[in-house]
């Protein structure tokens, strides 16, 4: 399942360039670029994803995956349907860029409550920052982050690092330099 994601990626996610021309979210410049988005709303990439962060969480008896709105949704969703069909629920919630001024003024939506046990979920890490904003707001409300999964870390800016500083057990799925070597095979 891992070789086809990372042809997905390569394939409908990935630019490279030898010079740094990519814009990134924080301002930097990149000679890499990744839009996920083209993977995680893909049926065969949910099919995917959902199967690979299901089995990173699966031992850990969390109650839900979720993160940060948008890279996140579809991960959580796809891992929530994942885990139904394997007869482990497990519920997905979604985390507000900023808090709602109306309504109940929620900065988290789904079945997650004070005393879960959940999984941060994102698609491209960079510094963490979207990531960390995740964590942040679970904890805020008492929530309890045990692991954090991405799709895929790009290996820049420290971002795995600076969430292991607050989350120990991260893993991801794909790195940059996994993309980069497939990359180079094919492109010969």
């Amino acid at each position: 399942m891992k070789d086809r994601l990372l042809q997905l990626i390569l394939e409908y996610a990935f630019k490279f360039s030898e010079n740094a021309e990519f814009k990134l979210v924080h301002g930097g410049m990149s000679r890499f670029y990744f839009n996920c988005k083209r993977v995680t709303l893909d049926p065969e990439g949910q099919y995917l994803i959902g199967n690979l962060v299901f089995d990173a969480l699966k031992d850990l008896k969390v109650n839900a995956v979720g993160g940060l709105t948008l890279g996140a949704d579809p991960i959580a969703g796809a891992v929530s349907y994942t885990s139904w069909l394997r007869h482990a629920p497990v519920q997905s919630f979604v985390v507000r860029k900023k808090q709602k001024e109306h309504g109940t003024s929620s900065l988290i939506e789904g079945k997650v409550q004070a005393g879960d046990r959940v999984v941060v979920v994102d698609d491209v890490v960079t510094t963490g920052g979207s990531t960390l904003q995740a964590v942040d707001a679970c904890r805020a409300a008492g929530i309890e982050v045990l692991k954090v999964v991405v799709l895929v870390d790009r290996q820049e800016m420290n971002g795995r690092e600076n969430i292991m500083k607050e989350v120990p057990d991260f893993e991801a799925l794909v790195t940059r330099d996994e993309v980069m070597e497939l990359y180079r095979k094919t492109v010969k």
